[in-house]
């Protein structure tokens, strides 16, 4: 099989912008398959919370690494990049084209470049940090990684600690920035690659975001977070949404604020999402409110 005429199409953009249901017509003309390259969607038990797409907004369109995973389930980036390649291998043997979309540009990038080869690090300067973030909580983490790596603590999530820990692990180790040694390695893949960002404006975008979330809430987040709360401390659960709700059932906020802060986080995130897809520039084609048409010309 030659791979150097088989096509990858990243479908990228920021959460709530409209990914789900553009890809799902776009397999449709393409007659292909859906990789997801959202980590938040992995978790069969998170599925109102990640706003994972139903079978019914599936439209008989296969997607693959959606609820595949449980949250008590072991999985990294590596772990996904293999089983990625191993798949789009076996995909490509009957499709031209195949289609990759979520909002997690660290997935994104693992499927067109691979994982950086980043140093193992020291025990002992992992458990010390994880000893910090125990004990001060993670805002002096977060203050930390600014002053060692402005770049990347422009794009990281500062409420996730597992990539701010990872990032710190990185810089005190090297005496190098995260973002330098992210960007040194990249592998060459044998099939073509076109990356599409969807956009919105600001503000449609934002009201989007609130309308979801308050539909979110209306199927049944809150039972959801409350099946979860027992095991809340999983690195699966310590993400945006979860997180407000774990919040006032644990009485420290009202639901209202609880909601309040889904619906500002989200949109944090979202900017966050975007300024992560726009330091790549002309490697992405940016195009707000596309139709079909428009993604089929730069694509063929």
């Amino acid at each position: 099989m030659n791979v150097n005429n088989k096509t990858l199409v990243i479908i990228a953009g920021p959460t709530a912008v409209g990914k789900t249901a553009f890809c799902v017509q776009l397999a449709k003309r393409l007659q292909t398959e859906i990789i997801s390259a959202d980590s938040r969607q992995f978790y069969k038990e998170t599925v109102i919370g990640t706003a994972a797409p139903t079978k019914k907004e599936m439209d008989g369109v296969p997607h693959h690494f959606v609820g595949n995973l449980s949250i008590f389930d072991y999985y990294n980036v590596s772990i996904y990049e293999r089983e990625a390649m191993a798949l789009l291998g076996n995909l490509f043997q009957e499709k031209d084209f195949v289609i990759a979309t979520g909002g997690s540009g660290l997935y994104i990038d693992t499927l067109c470049y691979g994982i950086d080869n980043l140093p193992d690090i020291d025990l002992n300067l992992r458990n010390s940090l994880i000893q910090r973030f125990q004990k001060e909580g993670l805002e002096p983490l977060v203050a930390q990684l600014q002053q060692l790596d402005e770049e990347y603590f422009a794009i990281v999530d500062k409420k996730n600690p597992k990539r701010v820990v990872r990032a710190l692990e990185v810089c005190l180790q090297t005496g190098q920035t995260y973002t330098s040694l992210r960007k040194k390695t990249k592998n060459n893949r044998d099939f073509k690659i076109i990356k599409i960002c969807l956009t919105l404006p600001r503000e449609q975008l934002n009201q989007r975001i609130c309308l979801r979330t308050d539909e979110m809430m209306q199927k049944g987040f809150l039972q959801e977070a409350k099946k979860l709360f027992p095991y809340k401390k999983l690195n699966a659960l310590n993400t945006l949404g979860y997180r407000e709700l774990f919040d006032y059932l644990e009485e420290k906020i009202s639901l209202e604020e609880a909601v309040d802060k889904i619906k500002t986080n989200t949109k944090r995130y979202a900017k966050r999402q975007m300024t992560w897809f726009k330091r790549e520039g002309n490697n992405y084609t940016f195009l707000e409110r596309p139709t079909l048409d428009d993604v089929l010309k730069i694509i063929k």
